[in-house]
């Protein structure tokens, strides 16, 4: 093998690569054989789009597809009828198959402005429903022998519900087993995904061991996480999706910490790790001006899922909004009754995330009513006009 595949493996197996099993040593081994290896990573559609924390998981795929191997896309279309338990402190609610239908529609096309479906060395995307829609009562118990109570109590979430007095149920104890159990209906040789997953990937890794007699190795991405430590997604309302307009992907970026602009380069973009180097010397010496360093963070995740001709847009939109104080042209528009209290209306069409967040703005004098430029408390109605939230959101009302 020459050096510079050498290299390509090594930053593969580093770049925002938070653990390896069963040892990076033994997986770059594996890389090393010239063999071309099959690796998936898995999304449940539990919401109408993906989002950038699925984009590093598909980046770290892309990763592997331009060293020559096949990568599979799996649709956990039958594992989110059930929800995974990770990190979550109550039980999911379970979703139907036409929610599930509904949700992944827009799946394949948001994941190809990463991976290739077609052409040499394509994509093949793969849905679970097709081996686990199939198994009977006797296939589960089988499944369930190869796994014990004790394993799955040791699991976070479950020990911190059961201090809590909160129900685990028996469903969510099958969830690691049926994911482990797709590395086996695609006899892959890995799994990548993100570093709250290990402990489902770890499952597939003993169930192959055992079923297939083989090895599996899984790479655990680093999380994307706010600075509060809180991961980037759906659950926690600070999600920047894919289905995004550039200029909302934009504005989101730019809404980041300052201490998430290296993190985000490195998990959610491309960028030379050498370059990468340089914007975090450039912080720390405060030679580079973290609004520069996150105007080109923006440009580039905007970039990636667009064009650069829309990057260029959504950056002087917002400069004309934000940095001059201008409202901007297309903002999202509600129409209501003004009998109706803002706190309802703000949460039900989540334009903040909970009633405890609209509360947390007011009491700050966060959210301001840019018309009359009267702040808003928690029983305010709605009068129409422009409302601004915080330093960088608008939406108009309309009654």
């Amino acid at each position: 093998m020459d050096a510079y595949k050498k290299e390509q493996i090594e930053i593969m197996l580093t770049r925002g690569v938070s653990a390896i099993y069963p040892s990076k040593k033994e997986v770059f081994e594996m890389f090393s054989q010239n063999k071309k290896l099959t690796i998936y990573a898995g999304f449940d559609p539990t919401g109408p789009t993906l989002h950038l924390g699925h984009a590093i998981s598909l980046l770290k795929l892309k990763d592997l597809q331009d060293l020559g191997h096949k990568v599979i896309f799996l649709v956990g279309d039958f594992t989110a009828m059930i929800g995974d338990p990770t990190d979550k402190s109550a039980t999911r609610q379970k979703l139907t198959k036409k929610e599930i239908l509904h949700n992944l529609k827009e799946y394949k096309k948001q994941a190809s402005k990463i991976i290739h479906f077609s052409g040499r060395n394509s994509a093949e995307i793969k849905f679970n429903a097709k081996w686990l829609g199939k198994m009977n009562f006797h296939d589960v118990l089988e499944l369930a022998s190869m796994m014990t109570v004790g394993q799955m109590i040791e699991r976070d979430m479950f020990q911190k519900r059961i201090e809590e007095g909160k129900p685990i149920f028996l469903h969510e104890f099958l969830y690691p087993l049926m994911q482990g159990y797709d590395s086996v209906a695609m006899k892959v040789d890995g799994e990548v995904g993100g570093n709250d997953q290990i402990f489902n990937m770890l499952v597939g890794r003993d169930l192959v061991k055992s079923i297939l007699k083989k090895e599996k190795f899984v790479i655990a991405n680093s999380l994307l996480t706010d600075s509060s430590g809180k991961k980037m997604g759906k659950t926690e309302g600070n999600m920047l999706a894919l289905s995004d307009t550039p200029e909302n992907m934009f504005g989101k970026v730019m809404s980041w910490s300052d201490d998430m602009i290296v993190k985000g380069f490195e998990l959610c973009t491309r960028i030379p790790l050498l370059e990468i180097d340089s914007i975090k010397k450039g912080l720390e010496q405060n030679t580079l001006h973290p609004k520069h360093a996150k105007v080109q963070l923006a440009l580039t995740i905007v970039k990636m899922f667009y064009s650069e001709k829309k990057a260029i847009e959504a950056h002087n939109l917002w400069e004309e909004t934000f940095s001059k104080g201008s409202i901007p042209e297309n903002v999202e528009t509600i129409t209501c009754k003004a009998s109706e209290k803002l706190i309802d209306i703000f949460s039900e069409n989540n334009i903040v995330s909970s009633k405890g967040e609209f509360r947390r703005l007011t009491e700050t004098g966060s959210i301001t009513h840019m018309d009359s430029n009267e702040k808003i408390n928690n029983e305010s109605l709605s009068i129409s006009g422009t409302y601004k939230i915080g330093k960088k959101k608008f939406v108009k009302i309309k009654n």
